[in-house]
């Protein structure tokens, strides 16, 4: 079943609706913006995605022999190390990605935070003229 329909009036909007260079280069800005958040997005769920395959790596090294050296990754290379030395690295790497995402998150939502101001801005102008939500 097709989704075209005919909008009414109401919908419509003002189709001569004029746009000043203030106008594009706000309409610009936000699609700045919005890529940037898309591209924030996809690193957040990477380093999420990182952050809980360290977590499962430190229940695994819980479990673990003390005696028995395990294999270590540093770098590209893999290192005969204790366990408990193994435990601090991933403790360390954790920490790390744990900051890494606290800051990714603050930005993004920086971003949304412009995003919202341009979007108000430019809907208070162009009302239904004008899209700027995601499909």
């Amino acid at each position: 079943m097709s989704n075209i329909r005919m909008l009414d009036k109401t919908e419509e909007g003002d189709a001569d609706v004029q746009v000043s260079w203030e106008d594009q280069k706000q309409i610009n800005e936000f699609s700045k913006y919005n890529a940037r958040i898309e591209d924030l997005e996809e690193q957040y769920e990477k380093l999420k995605q990182e952050k809980e395959y360290l977590d499962d790596v430190s229940m695994e090294l819980e479990l673990a022999d003390e005696d028995e050296p395990i294999r270590h990754k540093i770098g590209d290379a893999f290192v005969h190390i204790p366990v408990s030395e193994a435990l601090e690295r991933v403790a360390k790497d954790s920490e790390k990605l744990e900051q890494d995402l606290e800051n990714l998150r603050t930005e993004i939502d920086t971003v949304h935070g412009k995003m919202d101001e341009l979007k108000s801005n430019l809907y208070a102008k162009f009302g239904n003229a004008i899209n700027l939500e995601k499909d």
